[in-house]
């Protein structure tokens, strides 16, 4: 099952709010400052650009685990370009203080990243579910409600109705229509000794 562009563009935009809030939170925890609303705002369309084109279909665990380390990497590579360089000591003295990638802050952003992971894949399958759950229901539903409603109100025109038409069936036929019963052997199979 492939997706729609309003789909495609709704799952794209959870993954990029969500992968910029997790960067832009660590980066802000482990630096002491929030990257500026700009690089926040180019972050959030570069991945939601992504996004939208490799959002076509479900992906799997290891598919968005891999998105998600290689966003949270490009994020952070962006957000650390983005903060001033230069800051002011108490004694006027220009001081640089650049954020270094240590183990804790490594396993703070693999940490970060396999429980979005993890919650991002729940909510694809959720998601994925309801969206064949919904292709399944409908033809019935439309069925049900042409079946409800009776026949159109206008007159019939002749060339309309073929010879061969038939009336409605009852409710359960126009439901199951597409049933297919496969109980027994197959037709020409002879099962005698």
């Amino acid at each position: 099952m492939s997706a729609s562009p309003e789909v495609r563009s709704l799952r794209a935009a959870v993954f990029a709010v969500l992968c910029v809030l997790l960067a832009a939170g660590g980066h802000g925890l482990a630096s002491g400052e929030a990257p500026p609303l700009w690089a926040d705002g180019a972050g959030f369309l570069a991945v939601f650009a992504a996004g939208c084109l490799l959002s076509g279909r479900e992906r799997s665990l290891l598919g968005i685990g891999g998105g998600m380390l290689a966003t949270q990497a490009g994020l952070h590579i962006a957000f650390e370009a983005a903060r001033p360089r230069m800051t002011m000591n108490m004694h006027g003295m220009p001081m640089s203080h650049p954020h270094a990638m240590t183990p804790h802050a490594t396993a703070a952003h693999v940490a970060a990243a396999v429980l979005a992971t993890w919650w991002l894949r729940r909510g694809e399958a959720a998601f994925w579910c309801l969206l064949r759950r919904a292709v399944s229901l409908v033809p019935g539903l439309a069925a049900w409600w042409r079946v409800r409603t009776g026949p159109p109100a206008g007159p019939v025109r002749p060339d309309a109705v073929g010879p061969n038409a038939a009336a409605p069936g009852p409710l359960r036929q126009v439901l199951l229509r597409h049933a297919v019963s496969r109980r027994g052997p197959p037709p020409g199979l002879s099962y005698a000794p």
